[in-house]
């Protein structure tokens, strides 16, 4: 694709630099037809876009341009057990049907390759810069980190890019996040976004795509940047993105689906040119000083309801929006808990490390660096999910595997599992989980379950100690 013309030489944004290069077709006052590069699919919103192909005659488009996993609905108990769930089944089955009948390539519930659609698809290089990119799935932000357009679309959407390769959609505000500083030992990339999301609400970047951006940021690994990325969507955002560098390069350099030889050559030479000029102008800034930041937690039903693991609940009386009090008074009924008090030392029944959020090597390592040589709680279940089988691989391969069951914890196939309450993986009315994942609505986990969002370090600690607990005090 070309730039646009009417780009001209005024500093753009990384992300008008996507949009430009990719606008096909576009009418005075109606949205642009934009070119898809990559299209990402599941068994949970694909089957009714495969139906309305079949109901208007019509082939895929661009076949080799879909990549299909199982994630949702596949078990992660065993790959050698049937699935239960007559739903997740009949997904299942519709997806291999779907994807035999329109030549789209599958990675089914057995392929070496098969996991959480986020996971994949960076991992096996098909996630690059300057793509757009999507997916029926409100997490497709998550490949923003290698500098991707990447936004999650509706059912309806999924059989307009089946059938054409091509979407309407409106430009975003871009939205300037800065984060600069030094973690201090015991906070990750997830305690970052969540830190943000906690300043800037669930609807603080609504209508707008984040840029990452700052010292902190460029010092991330891809994974954490992925972490990052992958939350945008709970502040509200369109997506989010980093700019690539020389990170991103060497992450992506000599996997399955990334460019080879001289068009590895002149792939780089074009993601160079990617990052935001001198000058570019943004809607909306906000800068986040990494030394100050601790790791976070959050107490209510909504990945904004956060609080440094120091802090304290809020109080309903002291916030004078009316909207945001009745929230925070349902939220923390919902949750049973006191306003006012500490979160450290809550009890806890349910650890989950997992989901398109935290299931990578890296989320895996760092739970484990605090698991080894201690015992989960008696009191607590505690369930490790990898975010693909070559995770899960080679997370056998560095041992642990042995590690999480030695302690105690269940150690599963790759999937979705706990992240929403999928195939008996959930919570019981009442119980709290802390969680890796990025989702704390009520029922998320199951019905009248209670989740608190952390990190993997966090969650790790807790399910050692049986309460929330501050991973420092384990180090």
């Amino acid at each position: 694709m070309k730039p646009s013309s009417e780009a001209g030489s005024r500093p753009r944004t990384i992300v008008e630099k996507i949009w430009d290069s990719h606008v096909v077709t576009q009418q005075p006052g109606a949205p642009a037809l934009l070119y898809i590069d990559l299209h990402l699919s599941h068994e949970v919103t694909s089957p009714q876009a495969f139906a309305m192909l079949r109901e208007r005659g019509l082939k895929v488009r661009r076949p080799d341009l879909t990549i299909a996993t199982m994630d949702h609905s596949t078990p992660t108990y065993s790959l050698d057990l049937p699935v239960l769930d007559p739903v997740g089944r009949a997904q299942l089955d519709a997806m291999e049907k779907n994807c035999k009948d329109f030549g789209v390539r599958l990675y089914n519930r057995h392929s070496d390759h098969q996991g959480i659609v986020h996971v994949i698809g960076p991992e096996q290089g098909l996630t690059q810069p300057g793509m757009t990119l999507v997916c029926g799935d409100s997490h497709t932000a998550t490949h923003g980190a290698f500098g991707a357009l990447a936004f999650g679309i509706g059912t309806s959407q999924v059989g307009h890019v089946l059938a054409t390769q091509c979407l309407l959609q409106t430009p975003s505000k871009t939205y300037a996040i800065r984060v600069e500083g030094t973690l201090k030992r015991g906070v990750s990339a997830k305690d970052i976004i969540l830190a943000v999301i906690a300043q800037i609400g669930i609807g603080g970047g609504t209508g707008c795509v984040f840029e990452y951006l700052g010292s902190t940021i460029r010092g991330l690994s891809m994974e954490e940047r992925m972490t990052i990325c992958n939350m945008s969507i709970e502040g509200g955002a369109r997506a989010g993105l980093v700019a690539p560098d020389d990170t991103t390069y060497q992450y992506l350099n000599g996997r399955e689906f990334a460019p080879k030889g001289a068009v590895w050559d002149a792939a780089l030479e074009r993601w160079k040119t990617l990052p935001s000029d001198e000058g570019a102008e943004y809607a909306k800034e906000l800068t986040l000083d990494a030394n100050t930041l601790e790791p976070m937690v959050t107490f209510g039903t909504n990945p904004g309801m956060g609080i440094p693991i120091s802090g304290r609940i809020p109080d309903p009386a002291s916030v004078s929006n009316p909207l945001e009090k009745s929230d925070l008074t349902k939220a923390l009924k919902y949750m049973d808990l006191e306003p006012g008090k500490p979160l450290q030392g809550h009890p806890v029944n349910v650890v989950f490390v997992g989901s398109c959020t935290n299931s990578r090597i890296s989320d895996l390592r760092a739970a484990a660096s605090v698991i080894k040589g201690r015992k989960v709680n008696p009191k607590v279940r505690m369930l490790v999910v990898p975010g693909s089988q070559q995770v899960k691989h080679q997370a056998e391969a560095e041992g642990l595997d042995k590690i999480f069951r030695e302690a105690g914890a269940d150690f599963r196939e790759a999937g979705c599992s706990m992240c929403l309450a999928m195939n008996g993986d959930q919570l019981e009315p009442g119980e709290y989980s802390v969680s890796t994942s990025n989702r704390n609505f009520e029922g998320r986990q199951g019905k009248g379950g209670r989740t608190f969002l952390a990190s993997p370090l966090t969650a790790a600690a807790s399910a050692i100690t049986g309460v929330v607990t501050d991973v420092r005090s384990l180090m």
